[in-house]
């Protein structure tokens, strides 16, 4: 099944169709903005402005499974964001990302690559036809070489 075919909640509360994002490569991160990892939004950001023009979408699903370190509002993250790390990557409603309550996309993310997120800022890597072909733990950075070269390899695919 493609990443495609799911339906998830922008940050406005809107359905949005991945599908929308069909022919561009996701790089897919549950985030938080109460944990150590939550700086990685800046690399994240980099990561997008870098790569955008050439097909990169950042796709951010904050949560609140891990240590509840995302008690915001949607309202109150996406205002974090913006004014933090002035992030401009699509950010959607914050949702369950593990076990049995995840939503669908993140059951089939999780099923596609490794189990179930262990963690926030978790991040699976979708070519372009929506497949899932790649994931980095949270101890990968957004501007690690690794993840980096792997966008590249994936953008490189038609």
């Amino acid at each position: 099944m493609s990443v495609h075919a799911f339906t998830v909640k922008s940050n406005d509360g809107k359905d949005t169709p991945l599908s929308a994002y069909a022919g561009r490569v996701l790089l897919v991160v549950n985030s938080a903005s109460e944990c150590g990892y939550t700086p990685q939004y800046k690399g994240l950001q980099g990561l997008y402005e870098t790569f955008r023009g050439r097909g990169l979408e950042v796709l951010a699903f904050p949560s609140n499974d891990f240590g509840a370190q995302e008690p915001g509002s949607d309202a109150e993250i996406k205002k974090f964001c913006e004014l933090r790390y002035k992030t401009t990557f699509p950010l959607f409603s914050k949702v369950p990302v593990k076990g049995t309550a995840a939503i669908p996309l993140y059951q089939h993310l999780s099923a596609q690559k490794g189990g179930d997120v262990r963690w926030n800022f978790t991040k699976f890597l979708v070519d372009r036809k929506g497949q899932v072909v790649g994931r980095f733990e949270p101890s990968v950075a957004p501007d690690s070489a690794e993840l980096k070269a792997a966008v590249e390899q994936a953008l490189a695919q038609p």
